[in-house]
């Protein structure tokens, strides 16, 4: 991969899509991928459900502890679809913090969208801290995209319908 030493945010950002994908089980690595310089997304049909790894800077932690979250956002225009996703995570939140941590949360958001996440203090941005934190990524998404996937079985992206709803007028 070549990262050496500490890097950016940025930088660590960019990478973590491609060190998730090749940690991640066959089936998942088909994960696309958006970022910014302080963020990392990664999601399957529709970008408004997403896995994301956010620099929450030191704001939001103790003194002087830059904050990392690590979760599953849903922020379709579709309240009904975040709370769908939202209900169905608060009912498996047992086996969800069985399974990776009784850190994590399930809970409403900003604008009608909600999130099932955990907060934990940045480290380093080197390499060994990117293999870890990718490792971590490919756990929660093998842990979560299948509860999404039966949650959301039998229903199109709100985004498609929209654009197909534009199409016909």
């Amino acid at each position: 991969m070549g990262i050496l030493c500490a890097v950016k945010c940025s930088e660590f950002m960019r990478a973590l899509p491609e060190q998730v994908r090749s940690q991640a089980d066959p089936g998942l690595r088909k994960i696309r991928s958006a970022h910014r310089p302080w963020l990392s997304q990664l999601y399957f049909a529709d970008a408004t459900v997403h896995y994301e790894l956010w620099s929450m800077g030191m704001q939001r932690g103790p003194a002087g502890v830059a904050m990392l979250e690590l979760g599953l956002h849903f922020e379709s225009r579709d309240r009904a679809v975040n709370a769908k996703l939202l209900a169905a995570f608060d009912r498996r939140m047992i086996e969800v913090k069985r399974t990776l941590g009784r850190q994590w949360e399930a809970e409403p958001w900003d604008r009608g969208w909600a999130k099932v996440y955990e907060t934990f203090p940045r480290e380093a941005l080197e390499e060994e801290y990117l293999d870890r934190i990718a490792a971590r990524f490919a756990a929660v998404i093998k842990l979560l995209q299948p509860i999404v996937e039966e949650t959301l079985s039998g229903n199109h992206s709100p985004v498609r319908k929209s654009r197909v709803a534009q199409r016909r007028t």
